[in-house]
This record gives structure tokens, C-alpha cells and sequence, in this order.
């Protein structure tokens, strides 16, 4: 029995045992080959699929929008303007005049319409919903819930 109460490196250490240094043990290496996951691949991270989309700052509604947004489009689900400084891509409130591009004229009001020739509509990245595959027997329902791990 120790007559230490804790027996990590480094506590009480008086230098009479000899310390393991970590070059000399190097990389744990696997063995084997990878191990591959039942399920497939994971649905979020690296590599998953993702898509472009174009959400209403006001009300996060998902919009489809093309290359170029017109002057007068307005929000399906709350009905506010889209050609909005608050739309765009550029839009930076830690910035002068809150855009990333210089701007000459400074616009005031940020959510409302506006004709700024360097407006580009803010699309973000999701995720790709993927649909779940069909199961058609009962037999494949109930194997899923109940999968032997």
C-alpha cells in the first residue's frame, strides 16, 4: 500500500522514482483495420451535405433566390422588404457605416429599402435534409428500435 494519498506523477515528488518520459513510448499505433460504422456515415460534421440558402433576416423565413434579388421582392411570411442592408451579405455592424464595402452614402434605416448597387443577397450554409429511407415491413421497424449493439 502506498503511503501517498494520491499517487499521480509530480505529487510529493521527492525524485527517488524515475520518471517515464512520453518520446520514449511514442504513438499508440491501431491495430486492425478502421472500424466501420453500421449506420454509415454520421449526418453533421465534415463532409456532410450542405446547401446554400437564403433565410428572411426578420422572420427566418427559407427563401429561393437566385443570382440577383429584385428591387421590390418582399418576405412571403412577414411581408418586409428583402432588398434590405440588413440582407446582405456585407452587412456588418462592427463596420464604418455597418458594411464591408465602402460605401459613399451612408444608408440610416438598415431594414428598410434601399437601392444599393453592391448589394448581394446573404446566403448561409445548412444542411442538407435528408430524407429518411422508407420502410415498408413492420419487421424492419421493429429491428430498428430493438438493434443489437
Amino acid at each position: 500500500m502506498q503511503d501517498r494519498k494520491y499517487g499521480h506523477r509530480g505529487y510529493m515528488d521527492d525524485g527517488s522514482r524515475p520518471r517515464e518520459k512520453r518520446s520514449e513510448q511514442g504513438p499508440r499505433e491501431r491495430t486492425g483495420p478502421p472500424r466501420e460504422r453500421p449506420e454509415g456515415p454520421r449526418g453533421r460534421g465534415l463532409g456532410a451535405p450542405t446547401e446554400s440558402v437564403f433565410r428572411c433576416r426578420r422572420c427566418g423565413a427559407r427563401l429561393r433566390v437566385d443570382v440577383s434579388l429584385p428591387l421590390d421582392a418582399v418576405c412571403e411570411g412577414c411581408a418586409s422588404d428583402l432588398h434590405t442592408c440588413s440582407n446582405c451579405i456585407y452587412f456588418d455592424t462592427s463596420r464604418p457605416n455597418e458594411c464591408r464595402k465602402p460605401v459613399i452614402e451612408r444608408i440610416v434605416n438598415k431594414i428598410k429599402r434601399n437601392t444599393c448597387e453592391l448589394f448581394t443577397p446573404g446566403l448561409v450554409q445548412e444542411f442538407a435534409a435528408e430524407p429518411p429511407p422508407p420502410t415498408n415491413r413492420p419487421r424492419d421497424a421493429f429491428d430498428a428500435l430493438f438493434r443489437k449493439k
